[in-house]
């Protein structure tokens, strides 16, 4: 049995158990200071050597090979500048197909594993694809593929022929998506030189002139931004007009290792300022309204969110923070337990007094009264990860301040809310509060 060992984002091994004796080896031992991650693993078709992902010794994911009896390692996709996410082998241990994620955007491939090259693939639609699985005669590939204008739906691919055919077209509320706005892959330079990207989704043509903006920044933090279905967000932008933009600032998966890691511990501001320099951008273009942009975000992207509300409050009209941390520290030391070693890995140590100062110099609840711009906090007071008490602190600083606060506290939910009244709730009281301080 091959055993995954996960310790943090940025680092895993992989053990071989063997189920009769419990005899454990370490397959992919600690090659020195630097960290690996190794994920997908799975055993060839002849038992002889390990297909996986790992990005030891290089900046991105890629496909390996591990020969179980020299123990050598061959890298099968040399040329890929993206990580590798998901792979799948066949039953006949001929293809591997998998799904490189390319600047956000999936992209699949298939390798004949007797020449160790790939075979040409049908172009997909630009989404994010998920759930790789080869049917048993070796041939079918199936899996799953989102995009914007639909949610996620069922294919499959006959890699003899190339043949692309669609099996389900999952329910939308009647809604005809076929005009939702296709994601634009941006960049811009940030403050250090480094490039950024984002996806942003344009509204319409009957919303002539410059658009509004929502600035929309994901949790994680090690997570990423992709072109998946918007599904109620499309509202915002065809029924108000507003440009959405999701940001995939330092720290994001996705975009190598070095890049994941440039938001740890001291590093963390530098995250912020990559929103100030996508504001920068906005301000560049034409059909965007940089006088009118709200920042949001949930977890992570809810303290992300805080974060620019407290750093850069005259450069944004309004903001709204779902269940987000408002201090580090506070969050560490009443987060449950057994993520406190996980996230101390990103966010340092508070136990550690020169990072406990740190954290404590940049964290939004004590420097709250730089908000003066509406405020829209929103938590479940039974949330395991980042507890209420984190919002709720928030709110009484910025209320004393005598700033505009929407509080909205759900007494049955946890971390993001799950019941649908609930979510009902909170978009539209989230839409109420886009037109009063953003549209107006």
């Amino acid at each position: 049995m091959l055993v995954g060992n996960f310790i943090s984002a940025a680092e895993s091994y992989v053990w071989l158990l063997d189920v009769d004796s419990g005899k454990k080896e370490l397959l992919t031992p600690k090659p020195g200071a630097e960290t690996a991650l190794r994920t997908n693993a799975r055993f060839s078709k002849d038992g002889k050597g390990v297909y996986l992902a790992s990005d030891e010794g290089s900046e991105f994911q890629h496909l390996v090979y591990l020969d179980l009896a020299s123990r050598k390692t061959t890298i099968l996709t040399p040329s890929l500048q993206w990580d590798v996410d998901e792979m799948e082998l066949s039953d006949d241990g001929r293809w591997i197909a998998f799904e490189a994620n390319d600047d956000g955007i999936s992209k699949l491939h298939v390798l004949d594993t007797r020449t160790n090259k790939e075979v040409p693939v049908p172009k997909l639609p630009v989404g994010v694809i998920s759930g790789l699985q080869w049917r048993k005669n070796s041939r079918d590939l199936g899996f799953t593929l989102t995009t914007a204008s639909q949610p996620y739906d069922a294919y499959s691919i006959d890699a003899a022929t190339g043949k692309v055919d669609r099996w389900t077209f999952s329910e939308t509320g009647g809604l005809n998506t076929s005009g939702f706005s296709e994601p634009q892959l941006i960049h811009w330079k940030s403050w250090d030189d480094r490039s950024i990207s984002a996806f942003l989704y344009k509204p319409p043509a009957k919303y002539p002139g410059k658009h509004p903006v929502i600035i929309d920044i994901h949790g994680g933090p090690e997570g990423q931004t992709r072109p998946d279905f918007l599904g109620r967000d499309n509202y915002f932008i065809n029924e108000l007009g507003i440009a959405m933009i999701y940001p995939n600032v330092r720290g994001s998966t996705g975009y190598g290792k070095t890049f994941q890691k440039l938001d740890n511990g001291f590093l963390r501001d530098g995250s912020y300022k990559d929103i100030s320099t996508l504001i920068d951008w906005i301000q560049t273009q034409p059909d965007l309204d940089a006088g009118k942009i709200m920042i949001t975000g949930g977890s992570y992207g809810g303290f992300m969110t805080l974060a620019v509300a407290t750093n850069y409050n005259d450069r944004i009209c309004c903001s709204v923070d779902v269940v987000g941390p408002s201090n580090l520290v506070t969050f560490l030391e009443h987060t449950s337990g057994y993520r406190k070693d996980l996230r101390r890995v990103e966010y340092g140590d508070e136990r550690d007094p020169k990072m406990r100062e740190f954290l404590e110099s940049i964290a939004p609840a004590n420097k709250a009264k730089n908000i003066t711009k509406p405020l829209f906090v929103i938590a479940g007071q039974n949330d395991p990860r980042v507890p209420a008490s984190e919002s709720a602190q928030m709110v009484e600083v910025v209320r004393k301040n005598g700033t505009p606060v929407w509080w909205l506290l759900a007494k049955d939910e946890g971390h993001g809310f799950a019941k649908k009244k609930n979510r009902d709730f909170q978009f539209y009281a989230t839409v109420e509060f886009v037109k009063e301080h953003l549209l107006k």
